[in-house]
């Protein structure tokens, strides 16, 4: 899931990548958003939110509306710039890095809502989600050569109704250049990443409901699995390339 890039992924390997990590994206967004009332991965929203209390002059609320959209940015960014430095060193492991430094920043912002007083916790859980899916989304649309995403749904939306609009042209004869199996590849994965995402949201807060911040350890242990496995895949080809190199 985490080594094939752009056109060397195929459709099982993107449904696979879309499904497992759009069930934790809405997990943790839904938890969040249950525990403290803030979207952590709707920047259309947050920069709405920032629109309306500028336009009523509640510049604090404003400001930390755009902090969200900002710090989203901000990891987006830091997930870029460890991709260009891993790809530029012929890293091919460099994406499921990116994944586990995720999975390692989770589990310390779980500590963080364990232990942090009751007026510090909104801030930094929203905030530190913030940072978290923006490097995530990053990650996961480099890959897949922005194919994928899993940490919103409306640009998924938009895409299920552009395919259904292909579809039914195709049916009716009237768009004969478009590979039907492709429309419907496309449709599976677009309708899978917003199931995972909705079922993903709904355990999120029953699982938080129960246990608070021991669904955020869950999530970071499900990326660190997602993620060693690759690495762990990655070593042994290197391994094997190299023996087949001596053996040369």
């Amino acid at each position: 899931m985490l080594i094939a890039e752009g056109l060397a992924r195929n459709e099982r390997i993107d449904l696979a990548l879309a499904c497992s990590l759009a069930a934790i994206s809405g997990a943790l967004n839904a938890a969040a958003f249950y525990a403290v009332g803030f979207f952590s991965a709707n920047m259309t929203g947050n920069v709405s939110l920032f629109s309306d209390k500028a336009a009523e002059g509640n510049w604090l609320p404003a400001l930390f509306f755009l902090t969200i959209v900002v710090v989203f940015i901000a990891g987006a960014a830091v997930s870029a710039l460890m991709i260009s430095a891993g790809r530029r060193r012929g890293n091919i492991g460099i994406y499921a890095y990116s994944i586990f430094s995720e999975a390692v920043l989770l589990a310390a912002l779980a500590a963080a809502d364990l232990w942090l007083l009751a007026e510090w916790r909104s801030t930094v859980l929203v905030l530190g989600l913030a940072f978290l899916m923006g490097l995530q989304n990053a990650t996961v649309t480099r890959i897949s050569d922005a194919r994928v995403r899993t940490t919103h749904v409306s640009g998924m939306a938009t895409d299920i109704g552009i395919e259904i609009g292909v579809a039914v042209d195709i049916a009716r004869g009237r768009d004969t250049q478009t590979d039907a199996a492709h429309n419907m590849a496309k449709l599976r994965l677009h309708g899978a990443t917003i199931l995972s995402f909705l079922a993903g949201g709904v355990a999120g807060v029953l699982v938080y409901r129960e246990i608070g911040a021991g669904l955020l350890f869950i999530c970071s242990g499900a990326l660190s699995l997602i993620a060693t496995r690759a690495i762990f895949h990655v070593r042994k080809r290197s391994r094997q390339n190299g023996a087949s190199g001596a053996g040369a």
